[in-house]
C-alpha cells in the first residue's frame, strides 16, 4: 500500500534514480553525465541537493572531521538535516531525481528520510564506467583522499572554502559515452575535487569484539528472553554484515518479531555508530521451554 508520501510525489509524476557503487568509484563525477542522459533534474549526493551547478540544500558529509559522521551526514540521520531537504523538494519543480548511494539499501533508506518513492531504475557504477576508469578513480581516493563533489568549484569556494582542494576540466569528445552506445560526447565538465576533513586522520572504524557487544546489548533490550548462541560478524567496503544464531523461547511471534529485531538493532547501531550495517541475518537454532 503506498504511503501519502508516494501518492503525492505520484501524482506530481516524480520519479528516482539512483547510482549504487564502492566508495570512492567514480559516482560524483558520473552523476553529471547521467543526469544529462535521463533528462534528470535534481540530484543527492553526500549529504546535499543540487540542482544544475548549485548546491540547494543540506550539509556537505565530506566537510566532517570523522568517517563515522560523514557516513552520518550521508544517510541524512539528522533530523533537522532531512527536514531541510524534504521543505526544498517541496518547494522545487522537477520530474526526476537522482541519489547517489554504496548500495541499494543505501539509496532505499536515503528516500525514506527524504519522502520520497523508492527508486524505480537503480543503476550501478560498472554499467556507466569503465573498469579503469573505476580503478583509476579508486586510487585517487584511497593514495590521496581526494573527492569530487559534483558542482563547479566557484560554487565550492563559497559554500565550503575548508575543504576546497582543486578543479579539473574534463574534455569528452570523439568517442562513445558508457551511457549510450550510439551517443558520441562534446562535452566540457568540471570536478570539483576536494579533500575532506576525514581523510587527513585516516578512516574511523569500529572492531569486531566492539560491534559484537553492542549486538549483544541491542538483543538483551529488545527481548532478555532471547539467547545468542553464535555471533558473526563480516565486513567489507559496503560495510558491515552481522549473523546471529538465537534459542527463542515457545510461543514466540517468529515472523513479526524477528523481522521487528532485525530493525532494532539496524536502527540502534546506525544511530550511535554512524557505521553501515548492510545486512543482519537471524538464525534460530531452537525454540526453549521458559
Amino acid at each position: 500500500m503506498k504511503s501519502l508520501s508516494d501518492l503525492y510525489w505520484f501524482f506530481k509524476g516524480v520519479k528516482v534514480y539512483a547510482l549504487v557503487g564502492d566508495s570512492g568509484t567514480g559516482k560524483s563525477f558520473r552523476a553529471k553525465l547521467l543526469a544529462q542522459k535521463y533528462g534528470i533534474q535534481l540530484i543527492v549526493d553526500d549529504g546535499l541537493l543540487i540542482r544544475d551547478d548549485k548546491i540547494l540544500a543540506g550539509q556537505s558529509a565530506k566537510r566532517e572531521q570523522t568517517f563515522l559522521a560523514a557516513v552520518r551526514v550521508a544517510l541524512f540521520d539528522n533530523k533537522a538535516h532531512r527536514d531541510e531537504i524534504a521543505r526544498v523538494l517541496q518547494s522545487e519543480q522537477f520530474k526526476k531525481i537522482l541519489i547517489l548511494g554504496t548500495s541499494e539499501k543505501m539509496v532505499e533508506k536515503i528516500a525514506v528520510r527524504l519522502q520520497l518513492p523508492q527508486p524505480f531504475k537503480i543503476i550501478k557504477i560498472e554499467d556507466i564506467a569503465s573498469q579503469e576508469d573505476i580503478e583509476r578513480a579508486i586510487r585517487s581516493r584511497r593514495v590521496e583522499g581526494k573527492h569530487v563533489i559534483p558542482v563547479p568549484s566557484i560554487e565550492i569556494k563559497r559554500n565550503y572554502p575548508q575543504i576546497f582542494y582543486d578543479h579539473v576540466r574534463v574534455f569528452l569528445k570523439g568517442r562513445k559515452n558508457l551511457l549510450s552506445s550510439n551517443v558520441t560526447m562534446s562535452k566540457v565538465y568540471e570536478k570539483s575535487v576536494v579533500r575532506p576533513e576525514f581523510s587527513k586522520k585516516g578512516r574511523v572504524t569500529i572492531s569486531e569484539a566492539a560491534l559484537s557487544q553492542m549486538v549483544i546489548h541491542c538483543v538483551g533490550e529488545f527481548d532478555p528472553a532471547v539467547s545468542i548462541k553464535k555471533l558473526t560478524v563480516k565486513t567489507d567496503s559496503r560495510g558491515y554484515r552481522l549473523v546471529i544464531v538465537i534459542d527463542v523461547p515457545f510461543g514466540t511471534q517468529l515472523t513479526g518479531k524477528i523481522h521487528q529485531m532485525q530493525q532494532y538493532i539496524v536502527e540502534n547501531i546506525e544511530r550511535y555508530t554512524g557505521i553501515l550495517v548492510e545486512e543482519v541475518h537471524i538464525v534460530i537454532d531452537k525454540i526453549t521451554r521458559t
